[in-house]
């Protein structure tokens, strides 16, 4: 479906003038919505998790490759001002390299990012370079040697992980954080997404996440990997939350 759907956007749709092509799209979304009610909500559901897709690959592009919810979330604040010119970070799943070099850069850490994607890698090693800075191919904790770090990050992590208290525990045994920086995005962020579920949609916002959370079940999650909340807060649909080893 996917090929299809890329071959149409390929011809005649891309030679269509800019409002010749929304009239159409205008179109076909308000002949979903005369559908009976179940059927044009599922309709219009999948329409819109396409349309969201394609907007945040747009917003890469705008951003010079870097998504613009970056800047426009100010999440980077978050880890830069709980880290001190001292520590010693470990970014787990660094991605490209943003929220690395935003710590490195403006306080003074010294901090490593790992990611398992070796494009990802290589893309912040040549779009962010900075002496307090490095980064590393691999997968965590498998991937790592055992080296102390102040604090981790992990930033959008914990809900791509499966068996996530058992990574917890790992990165725990082999780095000796005193603490963890987590933000992690929340199921009760807005009423479509307990709707989509109640349609038999997908309802998390992306297809490699095994869970999404709340408030709730994050601070049950939180004291099963034996870790203690000192900081949360909700922000942009997500929680943004400090952790330390509880005593």
């Amino acid at each position: 479906m996917k090929r299809i759907l890329r071959a149409l956007a390929e011809w005649p749709w891309r030679l269509l003038p800019p409002g010749a092509r929304s009239a159409l799209l205008k179109a076909g979304i308000f002949a979903a919505a005369r559908r009976p009610a179940k059927a044009a909500l599922i309709e219009l559901l999948e329409i819109e998790r396409v349309v969201s897709g394609q907007i945040d690959l747009a917003s890469l592009e705008y951003g010079d490759g870097v998504h613009v919810k970056h800047r426009l979330m100010r999440y980077h604040d978050f880890f830069v001002t709980r880290i001190q010119a001292s520590e010693s970070v470990l970014d787990v799943g660094c991605g490209y390299g943003a929220v690395a070099h935003s710590i490195a850069d403006r306080s003074g850490a010294r901090v490593t990012g790992i990611d398992l994607d070796a494009g990802s890698i290589a893309k912040a090693r040549q779009h962010f370079v900075h002496p307090n800075l490095s980064f590393v191919h691999g997968e965590a904790p498998r991937d790592l040697q055992r080296s102390h770090f102040d604090v981790l990050v992990l930033s959008n992590v914990l809900e791509h992980i499966q068996s996530r208290l058992e990574f917890l525990r790992q990165l725990r045994d082999k780095t000796s954080a005193s603490r963890l920086l987590v933000r992690v995005p929340m199921s009760d962020r807005e009423w479509r997404v307990p709707l989509r579920a109640e349609l038999g949609l997908f309802h998390f916002s992306d297809p490699t996440h095994f869970t999404e959370y709340t408030r709730d079940t994050f601070e049950q999650e939180m004291a099963a990997a034996g870790l203690a909340i000192s900081h949360l807060q909700v922000n942009w649909g997500e929680i943004w939350a400090e952790v330390r080893p509880a005593a």
